[in-house]
């Protein structure tokens, strides 16, 4: 079942910018719209799963589909981040150190099912379930980082997105000159994008007066949807192209 798309740059790109429409969007519906942050992670938990089942019965790697359950996983990972976090006053340190935890576990009965923790292929359901249910808690452990960065840490917004672009690098560098593990430094660098989207979500909504571009949620959303819907569309023009040439 090859459902996965290839780990490329341009994989990176929308996996960026559907963080950061998380971040925005779960902002719009638990803040802006005044939904609250329980009610809105129910929501987007439902929408979540609804995306998951259409992943699930799918048989090839659909890029609109495929972008939908991340974009589905990131925004419901800002709110239930935001809930653990502010709503039962556990504090984004303490919040991110249980978040941490759980993805260890996952990951870790991942490994021990099926000997395997790709990210380009899936050879059973089960494995599936673990890769969708790892990318759930690792976007919300990036809202949680990247919260702390911007707010505890005394980074700012635009400092937290300095650091954590910083250690993204790094991830970069590791990849192409050393031996470690492509798939560690793949969970390592798709925990990393979350925080990143986060606080670049923080910096293009947040007001001026609070160091940040005061575009709004309503606005910024609406401009990364576009930018993810524009790059979903140019994926998917890419993968038909080899079929249509060779009908």
């Amino acid at each position: 079942m090859k459902k996965l798309p290839e780990i490329t740059l341009l994989f990176w790109i929308m996996k960026i910018c559907a963080t950061t429409l998380g971040e925005t969007a779960g902002d719009l519906l638990a803040q802006t719209l005044n939904v609250g942050y329980a009610v809105s992670s129910i929501i987007l938990l439902g929408i979540f799963l609804v995306t998951l089942v259409g992943q699930l019965a799918a048989k090839r790697y659909i890029p609109a589909l495929y972008w939908a359950v991340i974009l589905a996983t990131s925004t419901a990972g800002t709110t239930m981040s935001d809930y653990m976090d502010r709503t039962l006053g556990l504090g984004y340190a303490t919040g991110a150190l249980i978040l941490v935890t759980i993805l260890a576990v996952i990951l870790g009965a991942w490994w021990l099912s099926e000997k395997s923790l790709s990210v380009t292929d899936v050879q059973s359901r089960r494995a599936e379930l673990f890769y969708w249910t790892a990318i759930l808690f690792s976007n919300t452990l990036g809202t949680a980082l990247g919260d702390y960065l911007a707010d505890d840490s005394g980074l700012g917004f635009a400092g937290g997105a300095l650091l954590i672009g910083s250690l993204l690098a790094l991830v970069v560098l590791a990849h192409y000159f050393t031996r470690i593990s492509s798939v560690l430094l793949f969970w390592v660098a798709f925990v990393l994008t979350r925080p990143f989207g986060a606080t670049v979500g923080d910096l293009l909504t947040k007001d001026t007066s609070q160091n940040g571009l005061g575009f709004g949620t309503i606005g910024s959303s609406l401009i990364l949807f576009a930018v993810l819907v524009g790059l979903a569309v140019y994926t998917t023009i890419q993968l038909r192209r080899p079929r249509l040439e060779a009908a």
